[in-house]
């Protein structure tokens, strides 16, 4: 089978696998794609944490028909006993031919133990196809875990001159529709989102996901003085118990109650300069199996994250419009005295969404 052959079935795996984004953490997004000769008999990806795995699923569809197939897989099948059994086994029982993998699997639990297993069973392997699409599908998880604290995203809105609003703090709406579904689109796919609780009090916003078929992130509230209005719509809005609002610890207990019976979690941690270090939370939001978090919300809560060094990604969305000096700038101040000490962004990436642009790179 030729090589365009085998990158048509990988980036069909990587499509099926992309499904399950924002389902499946703390596992990793896996689509299976079982051929035989030059025809597909079987497809699968993992749903959801907890479910059958991309390559099970594909399976138990393919029946006898696995024996001699070829399977195209974005990542390499596990080898170990989680809350599924390996999966390297069901593979070998089945009579798979070969396994195409896109990439390794970073946990170090799995790491090369699942290919190495196959190649004793006689399973022909090939391993890194389409290895830098394949990484970058799964780079939240990739972090998480080695790591165990999510990967962050930083996202803004913001006209060409850089600013999120004007001097009133209008800011409705600075990029058009295509950019706003992208950004929905984002929130199916991401586990939660943290927003400063300015942000709350100037826009009440929701943070939920508005596509069909999407699913609502986890939302984070970094509130260091519990100032969060009870009638905020982040505490209101379609399932209040994945609503966390981060306090400092001497804030209201009155306030705390009142905000916990409307099924929202208040979390406390101890201040830093008078605001709650990201790092703190980002460790409890990875000990809860929180993948990925993108931020939001704010020029300060923007600037804090990039002082802090835990952003990974930027998504900044740009509106063919002109706002001038007095209106408000979409990142706060970083101290930034000399021009190399500026934050370099890597690997950017410019896309056109309507008459936005989108631009993404890596800190």
């Amino acid at each position: 089978m030729g090589d365009e052959a085998d990158k048509r079935y990988m980036r069909m795996a990587l499509s099926l696998a992309l499904k399950g984004a924002g389902r499946t953490s703390p596992n990793p997004m896996v689509g299976a794609v079982l051929v035989r000769g030059r025809r597909i008999i079987a497809t699968g990806y993992h749903r959801r944490a907890g479910s059958d795995h991309g390559e099970i699923i594909a399976l138990k569809r393919a029946g006898d028909r696995a024996r001699g197939a070829t399977l195209y897989l974005n990542l390499e099948p596990c080898d170990h006993q989680g809350r599924t059994p390996p999966c390297t086994l069901s593979l070998i029982r089945a009579g798979v031919k070969k396994v195409v993998v896109g990439m390794v699997d970073p946990n170090p639990l799995v790491s090369g133990r699942g290919i190495r297993r196959l190649r004793q069973a006689g399973i022909q392997l090939r391993v890194g196809l389409l290895q830098e699409e394949c990484r970058k599908l799964n780079e939240a998880f990739s972090k998480y875990i080695t790591r165990r604290v999510p990967f962050v995203i930083l996202k803004l809105a913001a006209s060409l001159d850089g600013k999120i609003a004007t001097s009133t703090g209008d800011s409705r709406w600075i990029t058009g529709p295509e950019a706003r579904r992208y950004v929905h689109e984002l929130r199916n796919q991401v586990d939660a989102v943290l927003v400063g609780v300015g942000t709350v009090i100037a826009d009440n916003p929701r943070f939920t996901c508005r596509i069909p078929g999407g699913r609502d992130p986890w939302r984070i509230v970094l509130d260091g003085r519990l100032r969060i209005p009870l009638t905020a719509r982040v505490l209101h809005g379609r399932e209040p118990g994945k609503t966390i609002v981060v306090a400092g610890p001497r804030v209201p207990i009155k306030k705390v109650r009142a905000i916990e019976r409307l099924r929202a979690e208040v979390l406390r941690f101890p201040l830093r300069d008078g605001v709650i270090p990201f790092v703190s939370v980002l460790s409890e939001l990875g000990k809860r199996g929180i993948v990925s978090a993108m931020v939001e919300g704010g020029a300060i809560t923007a600037a804090r994250a990039l002082r802090e060094q835990v952003v990974d990604k930027i998504c900044f969305f740009y509106a063919p419009k002109i706002i001038g000096g007095d209106g408000i700038g979409m990142i706060a101040s970083l101290g930034v005295t000399k021009m190399s000490h500026s934050r370099q962004i890597k690997n950017i990436e410019v896309q056109k969404l309507g008459k936005d642009l989108l631009v993404t790179g890596y800190l």
